[in-house]
């Protein structure tokens, strides 16, 4: 088990290393630093652009090849290098990756065990009123883009805190400034600001969960050894958690990954919505300010956090299915 996980995590290594070298290639192509300094009055002499540009290593007068080395040797060492205006990366985004870690663990977390849950209970219930109840809701949150659904919650919210008279739930920001009180107080508030961004990541989750949870359990529902058990005299809720509910999870852990992968073009809309200052939010700003350090930055968190998705997909993979365990330890 160690040894098929270990030679998972070398692939993964070697992926990453792929799509940050891509990403990097692609930015400094696209993305024009230079234009930063054009059109300022005084205009600024262009032997100063040039050596600016060169201490950045953001010159696009020094070949490609030349300039991502020097970037992939800083990158080895653990230094991104440093930003349009000459700050350090590694600190820009060190507080940036707490908060939108926070964000999407939250929503990962609550929108895959609702949807798992809620696609379980559907396909035992078929054609019953939870199952099309269920089946439209999932079907109007999936119509609806996560820019228009973070709106909805944002007016649903304003006017839910209109009608009880109080700020029930905080619509904007990570937290309340300078927040009175102690650690339970500035928790709390914590948790009220992350109540809606959450639920604009998960309720679209939730959704995609349960329309593949229901079609795996809808397929192990009837299969031989479900009834076997029930024939040995499991009751049937027993039979169907242990085992038709067990099986049916091992493909919809597969998918683990590429959904974690999904909330990180999320968060880049949910972020901007709601005044959450992380990686998505700077991605965009990046982009716009030319900033091609920043943005390899970013690309290479985000493979790090989907292959590190897809390691702990592998990993419950095999705790759910002994063939795995089997055949890895061959």
């Amino acid at each position: 088990m160690a040894g098929f996980l270990f030679r998972r995590l070398l692939n993964y290594l070697a992926l990453i290393a792929v799509a940050t070298s891509l990403a990097y290639a692609l930015a400094a192509t696209a993305l024009n630093p230079r234009a930063n300094y054009e059109g300022r009055n005084p205009p600024i002499p262009p032997a100063v652009v040039d050596a600016r540009l060169a201490e950045l290593n953001l010159d696009d007068r020094t070949p490609l090849p030349e300039r991502y080395l020097r970037w992939a040797s800083g990158v080895v060492r653990g230094d991104f290098g440093r930003t349009v205006t000459g700050g350090s990366v590694n600190q820009d985004l060190g507080r940036r990756i707490g908060v939108t870690l926070r964000l999407i663990t939250a929503g990962l977390l609550l929108g895959s065990v609702t949807g798992v849950l809620v696609g379980a209970y559907a396909a035992v219930r078929q054609y019953g009123p939870f199952d099309r109840l269920a089946t439209g809701v999932s079907f109007a949150v999936l119509a609806v883009p996560t820019v228009v659904l973070a709106n909805i919650l944002i007016i649903a919210a304003v006017w839910f805190n209109y009608l009880v008279g109080a700020h029930v739930f905080l619509v904007s920001g990570e937290a309340t400034p300078g927040m009175p009180g102690g650690f339970a107080a500035q928790a709390a508030d914590r948790l009220r600001h992350l109540v809606l961004p959450t639920l604009s990541l998960s309720l679209g989750l939730a959704a995609v969960y349960s329309r593949y949870q229901r079609n795996m359990m809808l397929d192990v529902l009837g299969a031989d050894f479900v009834r076997t058990a029930m024939a040995k005299g499991l009751r049937r809720r027993t039979a169907l958690v242990r085992h038709a509910l067990r099986t049916a999870l091992i493909p919809a852990v597969t998918y683990f990954a590429f959904t974690f992968g999904a909330l990180l073009v999320g968060t880049t809309f949910t972020e901007k919505i709601f005044g959450w200052h992380g990686m998505g939010e700077q991605l965009v700003n990046s982009i716009s300010a030319n900033d091609v350090n920043t943005v390899a930055a970013i690309s290479c968190f985000a493979a790090l956090a989907v292959l590190a998705a897809a390691l702990a997909s592998d990993l419950m993979q095999a705790v759910l299915d002994p063939r795995v365990r089997m055949g890895a330890d061959r």
